[in-house]
């Protein structure tokens, strides 16, 4: 049996005008007086999904989900070469999540964040730790210099023929051939040619695919069979890896003592190879109110059943939680 919630419909949604160009699309699920809880997709660019809706109690959360800048039903689509991405940083979410937070009347919400998402929550929570009652992280990531590395260049050992197939796109004469990888695919990925960048979009995917299928054999989103659903997604991971993410290095584990007050459930799959689990632990680490728990069997994916369920048990530990 499904530990998930039954699929609801949205009873609100719109389009958040964010005044520099861009199209934010939001939608409130549930009870309409509950706890008001927000869900920050993946990615980046990954674009919201509906199975999130199911992991909260719809009689107790306000369910709020929004299409970060430039991905989903957010406008204009990353997938259009000539949208600009410039003002898509990891700042400027942050500013469209207390931007849609004043436009819904909240004073303050739970968090939700799966894998870049965790990222995202953390960046929004030590910058208005006021505004979040609790928060719930899987597939923890804080978007490192080392956690970059590792997902395009280090998990190379565990998937060669894989990461051959990758790395092709940097010439073999190329002096730092692989450090360059994530540059390649940025540059190809905005190139005036459509087959270059669906090319590009779709060798990206193969290359995440490989992790993600070595422990879960159904975990690829049907999504990923939409070519400018790819271009989408990866014209955004590489346009946010190639600049840091807008983050000083570890800075979001620095400033864990400002998520003090704040209770936190990580859940982290043991054979999550796109997101290890040294991040989840040195988080917990820095983080006192934190709880962390592994789970053996479940790798990167939310739509492996022992981590859906346990994301599920966690927002219902904070449903009765008393209000900030």
């Amino acid at each position: 049996m499904s530990a998930l919630y039954p699929e609801i419909e949205p009873h609100d949604h719109g389009q958040l005008d964010t005044g520099d160009g861009n199209l934010i699309y939001w939608e409130v699920c549930g009870n309409p007086a509950g706890r008001p809880a927000l869900v920050l997709h993946g990615g980046p660019g990954s674009g919201c999904s509906t199975a999130a809706r199911s992991y909260f109690d719809p009689d107790a959360y306000r369910i709020i989900l929004f299409d970060q800048r430039n991905c989903g039903r957010s406008l204009p689509s990353a997938a259009d070469p000539k949208t600009d991405l410039s003002v898509n940083t990891t700042w400027h979410l942050v500013a469209d999540i207390e931007r849609l937070r004043a436009h819904l009347g909240i004073d303050s919400w739970l968090l939700f964040g799966n894998s870049w998402g965790s990222t995202l929550a953390l960046a929004y929570a030590e910058t208005h730790p006021e505004r979040v009652a609790a928060i719930v992280l899987s597939g923890v990531t804080t978007t490192r210099r080392s956690e970059i590395d590792w997902l395009c260049r280090g998990m190379a050992p565990l998937f060669p023929e894989e990461w051959h197939r990758f790395r092709q796109v940097i010439p073999a004469d190329s002096q730092g051939r692989d450090e360059d990888i994530v540059a390649a695919y940025h540059r190809l990925l905005n190139d005036p040619d459509p087959e270059t960048r669906f090319k590009a979009a779709r060798d990206w995917h193969d290359w995440e695919a490989a992790s993600i299928l070595l422990a879960d054999p159904q975990g690829l989103p049907r999504r990923w069979a939409d070519p400018a659903y790819m271009l989408t997604r990866a014209r955004i991971i590489t346009h946010y890896f190639s600049n840091g993410a807008w983050l000083e290095d570890g800075q979001l584990l620095k400033n864990a003592a400002r998520l003090i007050g704040i209770p936190g459930i990580l859940l982290q799959g043991r054979l999550d190879i796109e997101a290890p689990l040294v991040t989840a632990w040195e988080l917990a680490r820095a983080w006192p109110q934190s709880e962390l728990t592994i789970l053996p069997h479940a790798a990167h994916s939310t739509a492996n059943p022992d981590m859906s369920a346990a994301i599920v048990a966690a927002t219902d530990r904070f449903r009765d939680f008393p209000q900030k």
